[in-house]
């Protein structure tokens, strides 16, 4: 006996799509900020952890006794300048100010004397900021651009990220 089928089918001889309902919402996109870093603008370093020699600390960091920051990656590196700037302050004409601001310079110098990022990965950084400043028309390098009167720290903050995302693009 033959299948049979009720009611008429449709004239162009397909079926309607079936349509599905999502069964669970969808997955969260990336954490742009990697969870393993808790401090984005760190303190600063104690006066007993800056007289304590590298060579010491590296040594205590294997006994367990000391836990050397973790360094960032270029694209990483700018958003904690964000940050650092953020919660210090931003300043223009000193690297750091009598009253503890930075500039750009300044946080990152903070950031890499504290070991949150190597000189090579701040390089990298600081070309990804002058690639952005070129981009925008600016043929100067980025803390003499951070001094110009007209600049503020909403600028600068909006330059930092558009450079943390050229390098993230690259996968640095």
């Amino acid at each position: 006996m033959a299948p049979t089928t009720t009611g008429s089918a449709p004239k162009s001889g397909r079926f309607p799509p079936t349509t599905t309902t999502p069964s669970a919402s969808a997955p969260a996109p990336p954490a742009v900020i990697p969870p393993a870093l808790e401090i984005w603008a760190p303190d600063p370093p104690t006066w007993g952890q800056r007289l304590i020699p590298r060579g010491v600390r590296s040594a205590m960091a294997d006994l367990g006794l000391w836990q050397e920051p973790r360094p960032l990656k270029p694209s990483f590196h700018l958003l904690q300048v964000i940050e650092v700037l953020t919660r210090y302050g931003w300043c223009q004409s000193f690297d750091f100010s009598p009253t503890g601001r930075m500039c750009m310079r300044g946080a990152q110098t903070f950031l890499e004397s504290t070991g949150h990022v190597t000189g090579i990965d701040r390089e990298k950084a600081v070309n990804y900021l002058q690639s952005q400043l070129f981009r925008q028309g600016v043929n100067m390098r980025f803390w003499e651009w951070n001094d110009l009167s007209n600049n503020t720290f909403r600028g600068v903050e909006v330059t930092i990220s558009a450079a943390s995302d050229m390098a993230r693009k690259n996968g640095e």
